[in-house]
């Protein structure tokens, strides 16, 4: 490439940041902007290399790095032999800016790239990279299937710069997961990662009990003696896809291996049953009050007398009163917090919680404090799985700062940036899109009521739908899902669902909602991880066109949605649909919330106007996720603190 073209590319990229605002932001974007030539002038000899030759040209990489070369100084040489490996082996050559957001994952930065951007082929440049240093580089993202999708897409372009790929699942033995991580490159989800780290350290922990012990020793006994190894090697750098999701949303769900159960668990199940089977006698302001802030429940003088005279069975008679209290006033909240197929699903009577910020079955996630036991006793046929002590246990924040060298990626982390700054000292980077973005937001409408709302949104989706233009319909929880999709049904509009009911074939729903009169109806988009493309003549109609049915308590959420429209310099449009009994409204407040929705019931006039209000209750919601983010975070870090002072191990010396 001549010194003319690389000229032309730090040109345009300086142009193409002005429109980045933060002065700071924009002068760290620019200098690692400098280095884009530099790696643009390896391409042409790398091209004539055969696939020897380009092996060869990797390994000697590694070497350099043996020799203490500093990686900064390996960078634009190893992102241009990642380029040319991905345009020999997966028929794609990075862009500029996937190279830029690659510079920046290395700088330790989550780096925000739209979706349609190529995340997955960016990740290949800073993964390459730490991977040199022969210490393990990890890629954490939120499900299993994506995992093992970027793992094998990418393989290819791995293996031919001589670096090994493993991938990390759910059902693996311990010799597959050892192999896994012994690989150059992990792909795995951040729970797997977190729950290997918790069995390592369980069993590095028996390992040393059984060589401290002198009798085992002059036997020959050893915890080893079994075979038994950790499966990872110490944590180096980690690289989190959909890092907003993972860093923030789920930070607030720890990790836990239980203990066994003991007799008080079995007998806490018929106390669980048995509140679950009497809650609905107990009514608001006449036996509990309902805290609308907190989301408590607490019994009144009235309601402690209920409980006490309500027949009991049994087993319970050895529980103190003060328990049983607990036990009706959380069989209460569940009854007016946990609805089937909005929070969770039962499937092969079990209890499975519904990602409320993806749309997805969380596998083995359980809600905590006796919550998920609750609505386990709430559903028919559903056995109640004991609430055990804990054996070992870590938080996602705690597990992820072990990292020396952490990293991130996303379409929407702008809006958390203070939060992903303070708490894993990550800075988020706004990587220029490819293409000028060219999605239009139609104005919001706002409804009286809901009934109101979802005819509306199916009288537009047959509006659309007559044109021949694509629409994809996202809804917050699977049985509104089907709600609308009864709706277009009855309209006679052939469309598919896409929720945690209906995941066997997501990726190809995804893949094709974008051609000619698709119509597809979905949970939350964040983290689908498959790309919407057009189809043939739809860029003409207009493109995708996307509703967004009812704002999430994160904008971020609704941003990766509305997102799905505009990629790679697509058209697109999309516009929000709201209405004045949507949940998002106690984000005022209870009583505003009550108002509102009685406005909605009386009044005939427009109501688009009042389409503020939403995002003043989303602002609220949003800083309530965040302060309860910060009281586990200080609860966390005082038990850390607290048992390390004690000498304890804070990750398997866990209260139950």
């Amino acid at each position: 490439m001549g010194t003319g073209a690389l000229n032309t590319i730090a040109d345009q990229f300086q142009a193409r940041l002005q429109a980045i605002s933060g002065g700071l932001m924009r002068q760290r974007i620019a200098r690692w902007a400098t280095a884009l030539p530099k790696i643009a002038s390896f391409e042409d000899d790398l091209q004539k290399l055969n696939a020897y030759e380009l092996r060869k040209r990797s390994l000697s990489l590694r070497y350099r790095v043996k020799s203490k070369e500093p990686l900064e100084h390996l960078l634009p040489e190893a992102f241009a032999l990642v380029r040319e490996a991905g345009r020999r082996h997966v028929n794609m050559r990075h862009f500029d800016v996937q190279m830029l957001g690659g510079i920046a994952m290395h700088h330790r930065s989550i780096a925000e790239m739209q979706t349609g951007e190529g995340k997955t082929l960016a990740a290949t440049l800073p993964l390459y990279l730490a991977a040199l240093d022969g210490k393990g580089a990890h890629l954490a993202t939120v499900n299993d299937y994506l995992a093992r999708r970027d793992a094998e897409w990418m393989r290819p372009l791995y293996e031919s710069l001589g670096v090994t790929v493993g991938v990390v699942e759910a059902q693996m033995s311990q010799v597959q997961r050892r192999k896994a991580y012994a690989c150059d490159i992990t792909y795995g989800t951040a729970k797997e990662f977190g729950f290997d780290f918790l069995r390592d350290r369980l069993l590095l922990r028996r390992i040393n009990e059984g060589q401290t012990d002198f009798l085992g020793g002059m036997l020959g006994v050893h915890a080893e003696s079994g075979g038994e190894k950790p499966v990872q090697r110490a944590p180096f750098f980690i690289l989190v896809d959909e890092a907003d999701s993972i860093l923030i949303d789920e930070a607030r769900t720890p990790l836990i291996i239980s203990a066994l159960p003991s007799e008080a668990q079995r007998i806490a199940v018929e106390a669980y049953k048995w509140a679950a089977s009497v809650a609905a006698e107990f009514e608001e302001d006449d036996h509990y009050e309902y805290d609308h802030e907190e989301k408590k429940v607490e019994l009144t003088a009235d309601g402690r007398r209920l409980v006490r005279v309500l027949p009991k069975p049994d087993a319970m008679h050895s529980i103190g009163m003060f328990t049983i209290y607990e036990y009706i006033e959380r069989a209460i909240k569940v009854d007016r917090e946990f609805f089937r197929d909005r929070q969770f699903v039962v499937r092969d009577g079990e209890v499975v919680i519904v990602d409320e910020f993806t749309g997805r079955m969380s596998e083995g996630r359980k809600w905590r404090a006796g919550l998920h036991q609750a609505v386990e006793a709430s559903q028919d046929g559903v056995e109640v799985t004991v609430e055990t002590g804990q054996a070992a246990r870590i938080t996602v924040q705690d597990y992820f700062l072990l990292y020396p060298h952490l990293a991130g990626m996303t379409g929407t982390a702008s809006s958390s940036a203070g939060e992903l700054k303070k708490i894993y000292k990550l800075r988020v980077i706004p990587i220029p899109t490819n293409k000028p973005a060219i999605r239009t937001r139609s104005p919001d409408r706002v409804f009286g009521t809901s009934d109101e709302k979802w005819i509306a949104v199916a009288d537009e989706v047959a509006e659309v739908h007559a044109t021949g233009r694509p629409l994809l319909i996202g809804t917050r929880s699977i049985d509104k899902s089907e709600h609308l999709s009864e709706l277009l049904r009855a309209k006679g509009i052939e469309h598919e669902v896409l929720n945690a009911n209906h995941i066997a074939a997501e990726a190809d729903i995804v893949a094709n909602a974008g051609r000619m009169g698709k119509v597809t109806v979905s949970t939350n988009m964040a983290g689908r991880g498959t790309d919407i493309k057009l189809g043939e003549g739809v860029a003409e109609l207009g493109g995708l066109h996307v509703i967004v049915t009812e704002m999430h308590d994160s904008a971020r959420i609704d941003r990766q949605l509305a997102g799905r429209c505009g990629r790679q310099g697509d058209p697109g449009t999309f516009r929000v649909y709201l209405a004045l009994d949507d949940d998002l409204l106690l984000g005022l407040g209870p009583e505003k919330a009550k108002h509102y929705k009685a406005l909605g019931r009386e009044s005939s006039q427009s109501l688009d106007s009042l389409n503020k209000l939403f995002r003043r209750a989303q602002k609220a919601m949003e800083k309530r996720h965040f302060r309860d983010r910060k009281v586990l975070m200080y609860h966390e870090k005082e038990r850390k603190k607290t048992q390390t002072q004690m000498g304890q191990d804070p990750y398997l010396d866990t209260p139950g």
